[in-house]
């Protein structure tokens, strides 16, 4: 089985997986960088497909503290505010169901520049240099990372990193505060901005 783009296919450089406060976070971050993302909705299960294609499965994982919900609905609005009119591509009905990673599994394509991401929808493939994952828990992604064939070792971060794959909105043992959500969006901004060479802007201000 392999993977041939078709009409149905579109490019950008990062696909959001998660439209919640994660998901807007870091595609707040990327637009005040400069580059280009699609938000897509997170919930449910990304499937495995044939043995032939690198294919992970991400599963939905709630992260609801009451404690924090007023602070987190109030940076929710206003990130929701900030993609309406910067006309980000938010796509909240739109279900990611798939993950494949193209290309080859050996060390020396993973750094190769034709190295993509493809995010299958119902309404498509969406094609991404990066990936940008949220809501799920680390053990979840450890065990997808290791049926793509990508050695994690112990730093889970830099084994994703290395293969354009980022974490907003995700904590080891317990969910991380709002702040701290802006906190990763912007370093995970940050850090794919300088993937593709495009001028820094300023951070997200919540006041």
């Amino acid at each position: 089985m392999s993977f041939t783009p078709d009409s149905g296919t579109e490019r950008t450089t990062t696909v959001v997986i998660g439209a919640g406060l994660s998901g807007l976070a870091v595609a707040s971050e990327l637009s005040r960088y400069g580059v280009g993302s699609i938000v897509v909705d997170g919930f449910g299960s990304l499937s495995t497909a044939g043995p032939s294609v690198h294919t992970g499965m991400l599963q939905r994982c709630d992260a609801a503290d009451p404690a924090v919900m007023i602070e987190r609905n109030e940076i929710l609005r206003h990130l929701r505010n900030y993609a309406a009119s910067h006309h980000l591509d938010v796509r909240n009905t739109t279900k990611a169901v798939r993950l494949d990673f193209i290309g080859a599994n050996t060390p020396e394509a993973l750094g190769a520049p034709h190295r993509q991401w493809a995010v299958h929808t119902a309404n498509g493939i969406l094609l991404a240099d990066h990936v940008v994952v949220t809501r799920c828990a680390q053990s979840q992604l450890r065990r997808m990372l290791a049926e793509l064939g990508i050695a994690i070792g112990q730093n889970l971060v830099a084994a994703m990193r290395a293969v354009g794959m980022h974490l907003v909105g995700v904590g080891e043992l317990i969910t991380p505060t709002p702040k701290e959500v802006l906190r990763q969006a912007k370093a995970v901004g940050q850090a794919i901005s300088s993937k593709v060479a495009l001028p820094a802007g300023p951070g997200i201000a919540i006041a």
